[in-house]
C-alpha cells in the first residue's frame, strides 16, 4: 500500500513511549525533511501531537551530528509544534552532544526500540532483571506475564493516567477522552476507549488491544501508533483487536 511506502520513506520514526511522551529516531538526518514530517503529524492530530514533548534519538545513525546541524533540527521541530525535550542516550558522543544542546538524557526511551528480550533499564527500587538469550525454542514467557494483571473497576477518567507494570491491564468500564491507559502487556477495556490505549509499552510487540467500543484518540502497540483520523470509520465505535504485524499495527472490528 501507499502508506507503507511513505512509511518506510520518513526520514525519522515517530513512536510513542511508555508515559506517552513521542520518541523520534532519526533514520536519515535530512532537517528540512523530519521538520516537514512533524509538521504534517502535528497538523492530522493537533489535539495529540500539538506541543507535545518529543525525545530526540540519534542511535540509528552511524555518527552522531555536528552541534550546529542538531541545534537546527532541535529549532525546526519546535518551528513544526512540538517541544523537544531531551536526548535519548546512546554513547558518549551523545552525552557531549546533550551537554552542548543544553538539553538532558534520558536512557530508557531507547528500550522502545529494543528486542522484547532485550535489557530494559529498571526503575531504582527493582532489581535489574538479565535478558534471555535469543534462541529457535519457542520464546520464554513475556515479563508482562510475571505479576497478576491489573483491573480497573472505575472509569479512567480525563487526565488521568493508568500503568499495568509488567501485566496486562484490564478495564472493566470505560476510558475517558483525554485519559490513558498503559499497560507492558496486553489491554482489555470493556467498555468505551475514547482515550489513548498503548500496548507492549517496554518493545512487547505481541501484546494486543480488546475494547468493547472504539473510539480511541491514539492507540499504539510497542510504540506503533495510530491516531483516530487514520482508523477507518467503519471501525468506529465497533469492538475491535489491534495488534501488531510485522511492525504494521492492525486494527479489525471483532464478532
Amino acid at each position: 500500500m501507499t502508506r507503507t511506502h511513505m512509511d518506510y520513506e520518513q526520514a525519522g520514526e515517530l513512536k510513542i513511549g511508555q508515559v506517552g511522551i513521542a520518541n523520534l529516531r532519526i533514520r536519515t538526518l535530512d532537517v528540512d525533511q523530519l521538520t516537514r514530517e512533524m509538521r504534517e503529524r502535528v497538523e492530522r492530530a493537533p489535539k495529540l501531537f500539538g506541543r507535545a514533548a518529543v525525545i530526540v534519538d540519534f542511535g540509528g545513525l552511524a555518527q552522531m551530528p555536528d552541534a550546529a546541524t542538531a541545534q537546527a533540527l532541535i529549532e525546526g521541530l519546535r518551528g513544526a509544534g512540538v517541544i523537544p525535550v531531551a536526548l535519548a542516550y546512546g554513547s558518549r558522543d551523545t552525552e557531549v552532544l546533550a551537554e552542548q544542546l543544553g538539553l538532558p538524557l534520558l536512557a530508557k526511551f531507547r528500550a522502545q526500540y529494543e528486542p522484547v528480550g532485550a535489557a530494559v533499564p529498571a526503575p531504582a527500587p527493582r532489581a535489574a532483571e538479565p535478558a534471555p538469550a535469543k534462541s529457535a525454542a519457542p520464546p520464554a514467557p513475556k515479563s508482562a506475564d510475571s505479576k497478576p494483571g491489573l483491573v480497573q473497576k472505575t472509569p479512567v477518567r480525563s487526565g488521568q493516567q493508568l500503568y499495568a507494570e509488567n501485566r496486562d491491564l484490564t478495564v472493566l468500564s470505560t476510558v475517558g477522552a483525554g485519559a490513558e491507559v498503559i499497560s507492558d502487556g496486553s489491554i482489555h477495556i470493556y467498555g468505551a476507549l475514547r482515550g489513548r490505549a498503548l500496548a507492549g509499552a517496554r518493545g512487547n510487540a505481541d501484546a494486543r488491544i480488546f475494547c468493547r467500543e472504539f473510539h480511541a484518540e491514539l492507540v499504539a502497540v510497542a510504540g506503533h501508533y495510530k491516531v483516530m483520523e487514520e482508523v477507518p470509520k467503519e471501525l468506529r465505535g465497533k469492538a475491535v483487536q489491534i495488534w501488531l504485524d510485522q511492525d504494521q499495527l492492525k486494527i479489525v472490528a471483532q464478532d
